[in-house]
């Protein structure tokens, strides 16, 4: 169990302990959520650091790095949902992002067992929608009232470049969905 493996396996470990300070009855508990969010989202980075820097890539890393971040982000969503579910743009926004992320991580898998998994690789767009993402789910755990609209902000341009990503990928994949005959 390298370093990268072990800074995966806490970002796991971490999300019980996010959710279950997130439903403290103190007010204290969302910036606590918010900082542990934090610290997950640093160790997605350093993961992929140390796995590139160190050679410590893993097929075991590979599978868990994606799942974990999928993880983390879906179940943040999810809270957040439950306090702005008046929201009905929050929650479509929130639905759009998990939706992707599902249909992505299907259309990657599919794609590989074809032999294609490059033409689904990671985007710069992706990199952007991530960091816009990541900020907006961290800003809005705070639950501070004078960043709520920053954090709104920045959840509607993940959700807008989360489409757009989903709509590159699916572009590109198109013509290996295709049955053979219907690709004349």
């Amino acid at each position: 169990m390298n370093l990268a493996n072990q800074l995966t396996l806490l970002r796991i470990f971490m999300i019980p302990l996010f959710v279950i300070v997130f439903y403290l009855p103190f007010g204290w508990s969302h910036i606590v959520t918010a900082i542990i969010f934090s610290l997950a989202a640093i160790t997605d980075w350093a993961d992929g650091y140390v796995a590139r820097k160190y050679n410590q890539s893993t097929p075991f890393g590979a599978f868990l790095d994606p799942v974990a971040d999928k993880l983390m982000v879906a179940i943040a969503l999810l809270l957040l949902v439950t306090l702005h579910y008046e929201s009905a743009w929050f929650v479509v926004a929130a639905a759009v992002i998990v939706g992707r992320e599902i249909v992505i991580s299907a259309l990657r898998e599919w794609m590989a067992e074809v032999g294609q998994r490059a033409s689904v690789a990671v985007s710069s767009i992706g990199k952007i929608k991530t960091t816009l993402q990541m900020t907006a789910i961290i800003v809005l755990l705070t639950n501070i009232p004078l960043l709520i609209p920053i954090g709104f902000v920045a959840l509607a341009g993940a959700a807008i470049l989360t489409l757009w990503s989903m709509i590159l990928y699916l572009r590109a994949a198109w013509p290996f969905l295709l049955p053979a005959q219907e690709k004349k």
